[in-house]
């Protein structure tokens, strides 16, 4: 498998996003939350998302970093979340400390997220 993150998989469409915020569940490892929503069977990719709140970091640059770090982390453990049978998932990860996290923290953290994405993945 490919330790790619690419266009296909990011998670773009404002729709998609408004219905995952209105409709989705949320499971959380701090300082991570993911929500996420089941596709519809035609999707073939997982959609994954970013965000990390201007209130808590000021700076876009800080911003910046913490959504590269949490992008790539996602993107080295993606594999076990694909692998898993059942519906392919919109998903959004959101930071909430105050803080830039050291990336070996938001590492640990994104791999106790993906295993409950896992296990709720099984659950639908």
């Amino acid at each position: 498998m490919k330790q790619t993150l690419g266009k296909a998989e990011k998670l773009k469409s404002r729709k998609l996003i408004a219905e995952l915020f209105s409709a989705g569940k949320s499971v959380k490892a701090y300082p991570l939350v993911a929500v996420y929503l089941p596709l519809a069977e035609a999707e073939k990719n997982t959609l994954m998302g970013v965000s990390v709140a201007k209130k808590r970091i000021k700076k876009a640059v800080d911003r910046n970093q913490v959504k590269r770090r949490l992008r790539e982390a996602f993107r080295l453990q993606k594999a076990a979340l694909l692998e898993e049978d059942g519906p392919e998932l919109a998903v959004m990860i959101i930071y909430l400390k105050g803080e830039i996290a050291p990336y070996s923290e938001v590492e640990k953290s994104m791999k106790k997220l993906l295993v409950k994405l896992q296990e709720a993945k099984k659950a639908i």
